[in-house]
């Protein structure tokens, strides 16, 4: 019978214990936690070192020094290696520096072709030039040298996180405007009776280009029980062209008008204006959230909202702040829904069903609403 340790018993929280118990289970963790983990918990369940040793798979000296280290400072201790470190660093914080310092600019810089650094040619450049710069413990930098260095900081040379600048010194206060009108807006529709047009009603108006009309060029093979689960495509096709979507979303009642056109300019949108101006009333004022483009202020454009006195009423978005203008959502959906995947035999075909696909949201219409007005958060 094996005897007791001699050692003290070690108590565990309950909410520890389920810690551990998580570790000792866990399929990706380290398999040196999983093991210690395990042997935390036997022995803490008063279960003698032979027992342990032979369940939990580890040496004698393993065991002895996980559950001391525990006894002493804890079981998170006990899980993980005390810091240990043989020798003096080779690398100084001096050289580590210059290699940081170096990793934040650009390869080009130093007459490389490459655009960002990788480890590799970090590494390179570093044995090349450190010990000329008066770091000789670079010598021999290996590519898993420069990135434990950078590891610390950290920083990822060979990744690139895009940022939008904002070019519009006056961004804060039309950011305001559109969100004070998003406020109205929901104000008013609480108010408002099913089919009952407000005095100023408020569309969201934009254009999606680039939209792709394509072909197969081998017949789609439908999804048969027997044979294949999903629908079988041809990696080919051909491309027939695109077409721009121009589309005004009601936010008092979540309708849509679109229009599909080969092209956008001030021409296609002055037809989707004239198309706004018939479908409501005429004696509603029609306040418009859109963009800069060039030909929503065209001269075109201008002359024949002059025709129309006090008919449109715009708001404009920031220049690069398009992303504030609801009707981007209203894109997001239909390239979710009926645009994903859409194969043509003609561009015709294309507008069809795009119009179609506005109809099918018109049957079914879904008001857009902006709910994010805390003045403390950043957008």
């Amino acid at each position: 019978m094996s005897r007791t340790s001699a050692r003290s018993r070690l108590v565990l929280e309950e909410s520890k214990l389920k810690e551990l118990q998580k570790i000792a289970f866990s399929r990706t963790a380290p398999l040196r936690e999983i093991q210690r983990a395990k042997i935390l918990i036997m022995y803490s369940q008063n279960k003698s070192i032979s027992g342990i040793e032979k369940e939990a798979n580890g040496s004698r000296p393993t065991i002895y020094k996980c559950i001391d280290k525990a006894l002493a400072m804890g079981a998170d201790a006990g899980l993980r290696d005390k810091f240990h470190r043989p020798k003096s660093p080779v690398i100084t914080e001096e050289a580590k520096a210059w290699v940081v310092n170096l990793a934040c600019t650009k390869p080009k810089e130093y007459g490389y072709a490459a655009e960002l650094w990788s480890r590799k040619q970090l590494a390179m450049h570093a044995r090349t030039y450190g010990p000329k710069e008066g770091y000789s413990c670079l010598a021999h930098a290996a590519k898993a040298t420069i990135q434990r260095i950078l590891e610390q900081h950290p920083i990822r040379p060979d990744k690139i996180a895009y940022y939008l600048e904002r070019r519009d010194p006056e961004f804060e206060s039309k950011m305001q405007n559109v969100l004070m009108v998003y406020k109205d807006v929901n104000l008013t529709n609480e108010t408002l009776s099913k089919g009952e047009f407000p005095d100023i009603i408020t569309v969201s108006v934009d254009e999606k280009p680039g939209v792709q009309a394509i072909a197969n060029i081998a017949p789609d093979i439908l999804p048969d029980p027997n044979k294949n689960s999903r629908l079988m495509r041809d990696y080919e096709y051909k491309r027939l062209g695109t077409v721009s979507i121009l589309a005004s979303l009601d936010l008092n009642s979540g309708h849509i008008i679109g229009q599909v056109h080969d092209r956008h300019r001030s021409k296609e949108f002055i037809s989707l204006l004239k198309e706004l101006d018939a479908y409501y009333p005429v004696n509603n004022t029609i306040r418009i959230i859109l963009d800069n483009h060039s030909a929503h202020i065209s001269k075109e454009t201008m002359e024949y909202l002059a025709t129309k006195p006090n008919r449109f009423i715009y708001v404009h978005t920031p220049k690069h702040g398009s992303w504030l203008n609801l009707v981007e959502i209203l894109f997001g959906k239909m390239t979710r829904t009926f645009l994903k995947h859409i194969r043509v035999q003609t561009k015709m075909e294309l507008k069809k069903r795009i119009l179609l696909g506005i109809k099918e949201m018109n049957d079914v219409p879904v008001i857009f609403r902006w709910n994010k007005f805390d003045p403390e958060i950043t957008y």
